[in-house]
């Protein structure tokens, strides 16, 4: 039985239809990403963690997104040529959304209803702050590279904060959690 947020349209990065129906059965991580913000690097642990747990069934899905302070500003080929040549992204890529404000896509709309809280909200949201950067309240998206962990039964089963890296370990637990579900 597919769930609401499976059936919703997406589009891959090289222009294909696809929804997260196509992943039935398989524990996602869904990220927005962008190739100019100060938590780019955490594409290599994301690489990292999609190739070491793929086999197990979890996959890494990359949703750029230009919401924050324009720091996806490039093409879908040029993000996906930047991904490939600066940290060997294979985990799958779709084309840039928004995830904030009235454009947001239907599926950050769903995810984050889904899941108002993050785990790990704090620091970043402070950091940002202090910066005099505006922030999105609760439940919206805070920043580049927020996670959403979504179960093998189509669900959203957890929320983890921008600045919470693949290598974390409650993260890493939720994961084999879902994965073991």
């Amino acid at each position: 039985m597919t769930t609401p947020l499976q059936a919703i349209p997406l589009t891959t990065i090289d222009g294909n239809p696809a929804t997260l129906g196509d992943y039935a059965g398989k524990v996602l991580l869904v990220v927005n990403v962008a190739s100019k913000c100060g938590l780019t690097p955490q594409y290599e642990g994301l690489e990292k963690l999609y190739r070491e747990k793929r086999t197990a069934g979890l996959e890494v899905l990359g949703f750029p997104a230009n919401d924050f302070k324009q720091q996806e500003p490039g093409s879908d080929a040029e993000i996906a040529q930047f991904c490939s040549a600066n940290y060997d992204v294979t985990f799958p890529l779709f084309s840039k959304i928004a995830v904030t404000g009235d454009a947001t896509h239907p599926l950050y709309r769903a995810l984050t209803e889904a899941q108002p809280e993050r785990i790990g909200e704090g620091p970043h949201r402070a950091r940002l702050e202090g910066f005099g950067i505006p922030v999105n309240p609760p439940p919206g998206v805070l920043w580049n590279f927020e996670k959403f962990l979504v179960g093998k039964d189509g669900r959203v089963a957890a929320r983890f904060a921008p600045d919470i890296g693949a290598d974390d370990p409650r993260l890493r637990e939720a994961i084999d959690a879902a994965l073991a579900a």
